[in-house]
């Protein structure tokens, strides 16, 4: 029974030092977005709950702002990728 060294089936990939810098940089300013709109959220929950009971179309705000932030989260995924292609 041959070849089970358990090694990369691909060859290493050389990645630009620079490049990495940059989709670092590009992460980084993309998290701390996502910090600050959860921080608005965590803020509004625990000092201002009653903002948070308003309702729009029979959904009080806690449940639109959880789901934005859901979506809000695939959307800077999807803004990486595309910032970050080569």
């Amino acid at each position: 029974m041959a070849h089970f060294d358990h090694g990369s089936a691909h060859p290493t990939e050389v990645e630009d030092e620079v490049q990495v810098a940059r989709r670092a940089r590009i992460a980084l300013w993309l998290f701390v977005v996502y910090c600050v709109a959860y921080g608005a959220f965590m803020l509004l929950n625990a000092f201002a709950p009653k903002v948070m009971e308003t309702t729009f179309g029979g959904v009080n705000l806690a449940i639109w702002y959880g789901f934005g932030l859901i979506g809000g989260a695939l959307l800077l995924a999807l803004v990486y990728a595309w910032l970050c292609r080569k």
